[in-house]
């Protein structure tokens, strides 16, 4: 996951995180600076006029944001709190493949040594996770981490608060071993044409304090190299790759690495989080606002693939989100909503997939939760209340397949396979700072009788419970009444119809979005 070390520094991000909320106690504007808690912004009104053409040149728009979840680690798919979410956000969106962490720690069990030290299997919990993630329609995305106690070199752990080991293993034949008994199990137990459909990434941020193997990169090849031998040499069907880096990483020369050594690898993958730094992702010092850090990030490893001697790679972003910290102003906000969207308009085409940090709050990289809310990375907080972020992907997976060119950067217009029109149309503002409501005039050109809208929105007041929550005076253990106040204030409204205004060869609709907010319209005939 995410929080974790910044570049070579040998400072995880967790750390950085707890003596950046002691200073600033836990409010932290785009650069990094504390705004003023009781100082909004001018409230007065701004207005936009957006120029939707419903002929406009398009494109494909495979919902790439959407298919691909993050979670806690996998033992945590056992329970029952979990599949629930899962069915949940599967439910409201194209949730294809789930990402965790841990299959090999020693809580699930599948290495081991005898009392001679000769190796033994046990999959019965991996079995049960996995059988569980395809009864629920999803599949793994099986991120081959951490190192059982019993095959590391040392029992270097990293601080999450389940303790996974870091190390390298003690004998790189074993690994390469267990990697190969356990690919060969999957695909006794599923069958080649189930697990040939699954992606095999090998290990997790090797770039930062989630690999101890010393020199980094190097000791990581070797990881990454065995294990995709092995897998390869179950069947050349199963899809490998990495490196998994933080902060964008490495692609180039591990691109580089896999093919001078004819190494296979079918797809790469890195992270970003938009409060990374610019020296972190680029080694600059320049100011990139959080709004535009993923997109900066996507085209940066974009271009490192398309130059590389392998330029038709698919590039999985396989962790992303607003911030790597608990920061509730933004993961547990309707910040979200225009945060996502705008991201999603800037990596259109860069990406096969951003798969993002997590579907659900059932996850303890820092332990139990202490509170419904407090900036955890879910969709969903604990006791199944569905926050902003989860009413955002609701609205979001109503947009088409087809995007249409519009000149604005607070909208994305699509078409769907009826006729029909989907935008989605935002006000951005950065976390913690109150900005200005805006009024949007969708003014629509050739729109060939479509004249039915219909609107949804999140914002404060809409699929948000995060105000009901701060009303209540944020109380970490919610009474089983203040539970279910919360849940029907987490509820998304109805979406509001309405006919558009004709004005000769355009029609126009207005709409009022509150600082952070963001709107679904849907224009069908």
């Amino acid at each position: 996951m995410s929080l974790s070390a910044a570049g070579n520094s040998g400072c995880h991000r967790w750390f950085r995180f707890v003596c950046t909320t002691m200073l600033l106690a836990g409010l932290i504007s785009e650069i990094g600076a504390a705004p003023p808690a009781a100082s909004p912004l001018n409230p007065s009104e701004e207005s936009e006029n957006i120029v939707v053409d419903a002929a406009a040149p398009s494109h494909a728009f495979p919902h790439f944001w959407e298919q691909i979840f993050g979670s806690g680690r996998a033992v945590l798919s056992l329970r029952d709190s979990y599949r629930k979410d899962l069915r949940r956000v599967r439910d409201v969106t194209e949730m294809q493949y789930v990402r965790c962490h841990a299959i090999f720690h020693d809580e699930i069990g599948i290495y081991g040594e005898d009392a001679g030290g000769n190796p033994v299997y046990n999959f019965t919990y991996a079995d049960q996770i996995y059988d569980g993630l395809l009864e629920n329609k999803v599949r793994p995305f099986v991120e081959l981490s951490f190192m059982p106690s019993k095959l590391a070199a040392s029992q270097k752990e990293h601080p999450f608060w389940y303790r996974p080991i870091v190390a390298p293993p003690k004998n790189w034949n074993r690994w390469e071993d267990l990697i190969y008994r356990f690919a060969s199990h999957l695909v006794e137990r599923y069958g080649i044409d189930e697990v040939s459909r699954w992606y095999f990434e090998v290990w997790n941020e090797p770039n930062i304090d989630f690999w101890a193997g010393e020199p980094k990169e190097r000791t990581y090849y070797e990881l990454y190299d065995r294990a995709a031998r092995a897998l390869k040499h179950v069947s050349p069907r199963l899809r490998v790759g990495g490196p998994a880096t933080a902060q964008a990483a490495w692609v180039d020369r591990f691109i580089d690495h896999c093919a001078t050594g004819a190494v296979p690898v079918d797809f790469v993958s890195t992270h970003a989080y938009a409060n990374d730094t610019s020296k972190d992702i680029f080694g600059t010092m320049e100011v990139i606002p959080r709004s535009d850090m993923i997109a900066r990030a996507v085209q940066k490893v974009y271009k490192q693939v398309k130059d590389s001697r392998m330029p038709s790679l698919p590039i999985v972003w396989s962790e992303f989100n607003a911030s790597y910290m608990n920061e509730v102003e933004v993961t547990d906000s309707p910040y979200m909503g225009p945060w996502l969207a705008n991201t999603i308009r800037q990596c259109d085409g860069l990406v096969s997939s951003l798969s993002y940090w997590t579907f659900s709050d059932v996850f303890e990289e820092q332990g139990v939760a202490r509170s419904p809310f407090y900036g955890g990375f879910g969709l969903i907080a604990p006791g199944g209340i569905s926050k902003a972020s989860f009413n955002v992907f609701k609205l979001l997976h109503q947009l088409g397949t087809e995007r249409l060119e519009a000149a604005s950067a607070s909208v994305i217009v699509t078409k769907l396979p009826d006729g029909s029109l989907a935008l989605a149309v935002w006000n951005y503002s950065p976390p913690g700072v109150q900005g200005n409501d805006r009024r949007i005039t969708l003014s629509f050109k050739n729109l060939g009788g479509r004249r039915r809208v219909r609107i949804g929105l999140v914002d404060r007041d809409h699929g948000s419970p995060l105000s009901a929550w701060e009303s209540m005076g944020k109380p970490p253990f919610p009474s089983r009444a203040q539970q279910q106040a919360l849940l029907k204030a987490a509820e998304l409204p109805p979406m509001e119809a309405r006919t558009l205004k004709a004005r000769s060869e355009t029609a126009s609709t207005e709409i009022l979005l509150q600082s952070q907010g963001l709107a679904l319209v849907i224009v069908k005939k």
